[in-house]
């Protein structure tokens, strides 16, 4: 049955793969399937070109669809993903990395490396030299939720 819709359809048949793959990426989650959908649409197009000569056989078509859904793929996502644009607030996510910089007083004294200070509202771990309590220091690095701090 799918052999004789392929027949019938000729070249279209790969515009109708990928307008249903374009037609599922607006269903499944992700950002993937657009890529394919694209890669066979290109296909299409030149099934439309080539489709009465006689090395455009189905191994060659599947052969420029996966090549094709490979370098759309690929251009897709460095198009997508490289653009690293400047923002006012670099890390608005990432809160002991925006820390950095910043003075505080240690609330316990750091022993044996490790330590705490209060910021605000809330307590970090730290990692630095020995220090007593009360000792005015800085931070200098974040490591996830522990701060990193050298005496101010």
């Amino acid at each position: 049955m799918l052999d004789s819709l392929i027949v019938q359809l000729g070249p279209w048949s790969w515009w109708v793969l990928g307008l249903l793959l374009l037609a599922a990426e607006l269903v499944v989650p992700g950002f993937f399937l657009i890529w394919i959908g694209l890669a066979a649409i290109i296909v299409g197009s030149l099934s439309l070109l080539l489709w009465d000569s006689g090395f455009w056989i189905w191994q060659v078509q599947l052969l420029i669809f996966a090549a094709s859904a490979v370098i759309v793929t690929l251009l897709g996502r460095r198009y997508l993903y490289g653009n690293d644009q400047a923002t006012d607030e670099p890390f608005l996510n990432q809160r002991s990395a925006s820390l950095v910089g910043r003075t505080a007083t240690l609330a316990e004294p750091i022993a044996e490396g490790r330590g705490r200070i209060r910021l605000n509202d809330t307590y970090w771990t730290v990692v630095g030299p020995d220090l007593p309590a009360g000792t005015r220091v800085r931070i200098v690095a974040s490591n996830g939720r522990e701060l990193t701090v050298d005496a101010a």
